[in-house]
């Protein structure tokens, strides 16, 4: 086991930091067996279900399992740089594998697809998770799920989408918690091609479009990470926000650092034999529900 172990943490760790083509696939491929299993193991309950008006409104269910009803919901906003990125499906298990590893904590998973840029700028992938959000409200005590208990989830841009919500709904988001994985907030200033085509090419909108000073200031529980291997830009936020939130609120939120993962494997390793943030979230998760 300390053999495999040491052997993955060098596969990715030989990828380098870069958010590259080979880098996401070579992870698939390093996960590809056990999410593969896991996805044979826990299908879908229902999927495409239509959460607004666009065809990219559509998100799929995965029941909680072995769990007592109403169960807490677990929302998963996918990355993809703003461009790109699908929720998966029972031949394709990169972001619904998410769902399935919330279904086996017990939780009800949900994972959306979302509008994309460039013909969708901001504020639409925030606006997209608070569609998800209300017609969970509406619907999910018909899947097993507690429409007061939900918590929110993304990575890299999901995760920019997850911030951007509670920004645009600061005192009434509706949700219990947010976990935030490698993700985009204002720290440092949007200046990528794929930053531009979703908060738009004039620099003197960013600031009022990011959603850092929202994530600072919110007391909504948060769960935030990144990794070892991510590229320094996204260590950098992380470790921005993390400071900006002690000086707020005198305190850190829960955090963690995914040692022996990149920003790919981070969020695409939920669900296997390493369980380190897998059981942090879950507790995560377990403590933000049970509170009020």
């Amino acid at each position: 086991m300390a053999g495999a172990k040491e052997h993955m943490r060098a596969s990715i760790a030989a990828f380098g930091t870069e958010i590259a083509p080979a880098s996401l696939e070579g992870v698939q491929r390093l996960f590809d067996a056990e999410q593969r299993a896991l996805a044979n193991a826990v299908p879908a309950a229902a999927t495409d279900l239509a959460y607004g008006a666009d065809p990219r409104h559509r998100l799929d269910l995965y029941a909680p399992v072995n769990a007592s009803a109403p169960a807490p919901v677990f929302v998963w906003v996918h990355g993809g740089g703003f461009l790109r990125g699908d929720k998966g499906d029972a031949e394709r298990w990169p972001n619904a594998h998410a769902g399935r590893f919330a279904a086996r904590a017990g939780f009800l998973g949900v994972v959306i697809n979302y509008r994309l840029a460039p013909a969708h700028g901001w504020p639409a992938g925030g606006e997209d998770v608070g569609a998800a959000v209300a017609w969970l409200k509406a619907n999910a005590a018909h899947y097993g799920g507690d429409p007061d208990r939900i918590v929110l989830a993304g990575t890299s841009a999901g995760a920019a989408h997850v911030a951007t919500w509670l920004q645009l709904r600061p005192q009434s988001h509706g949700v219990r918690g947010a976990v935030l994985l490698s993700g985009l907030y204002g720290v440092a200033p949007y200046d990528d091609v794929r930053d531009l085509s979703y908060y738009g090419e004039d620099p003197s909108l960013h600031a009022e479009r990011a959603p850092l000073e929202t994530v600072v200031d919110t007391n909504l529980p948060l769960f935030v990470a990144c990794s070892e291997f991510d590229p320094p830009r996204f260590q950098a936020e992380f470790l921005g926000l993390l400071s900006r939130r002690f000086e707020c609120h005198g305190r850190l939120p829960r955090s963690y650092v995914g040692s022996g993962h990149n920003h790919f494997s981070l969020a695409y390793h939920l669900g296997t034999s390493d369980r380190r943030l897998g059981d942090e979230i879950t507790a995560f998760v377990r403590e933000v529900c049970t509170l009020g």
